[in-house]
């Protein structure tokens, strides 16, 4: 037997979730399919929302911090943990970002470090996100992903310790502690 699957389009994703139909559910729609977000545990929900709270002491006026808000990408309607976006955020009223408004991603992850840095990693570097962070919380590290190339991106550096600066505002420089809290 042969399974056939649907592959929803951006537009068909939108009216889907403005029907109501999905009101409730934890889903997401990734490279065209609706796939169910997983539960946040105790130290993903802490770890996110200790970063998001400093990363917007550390960016205000400079680029607006979402948290777990859908962004469009070409066929993909992720909600990363991390959104850092350009500004104005009124931009944004008629429209989930789209990858030219995108400064970086950021995924705190650990039941979905494979998806996370596969599937997801594949889906950001297709649509030319230029930065994406995973938290990884299992290995207490950072894995930094810049300079995409058609699928995926051609440098991923792991941190444990130190500094990092983003490709965006590399004046801003970001402690490792504030990021790797477990």
């Amino acid at each position: 037997m042969t399974l056939t699957t649907h592959k929803w389009s951006i537009e068909e994703w939108h009216d889907l979730v403005d029907s109501g139909v999905l009101a409730g559910q934890k889903v997401e729609l990734l490279e065209g399919e609706i796939v169910e977000m997983s539960p946040e545990g105790i130290p993903h929900r802490n770890t996110n929302h200790k970063v998001v709270k400093y990363l917007r002491k550390l960016l205000d006026g400079l680029a607006e911090v979402y948290e777990s808000h859908p962004i469009t990408l070409d066929n993909s309607e992720p909600e990363p943990d991390i959104a850092i976006v350009r500004l104005p955020e009124s931009i944004y009223d008629t429209h989930h970002p789209y990858p030219e408004d995108i400064y970086w991603l950021i995924e705190v992850s650990n039941e979905t470090l494979t998806k996370d840095l596969e599937q997801k990693t594949t889906t950001y570097a297709r649509n030319g996100i230029s930065e994406y962070w995973v938290i990884d919380l299992k290995n207490n590290q950072l894995l930094v992903h810049t300079q995409p190339e058609a699928n995926n991106y051609s440098q991923i550096v792991e941190y444990k310790a130190g500094t990092i600066s983003p490709l965006a505002f590399p004046q801003i420089t970001i402690g490792l502690e504030r990021l790797l809290l477990y």
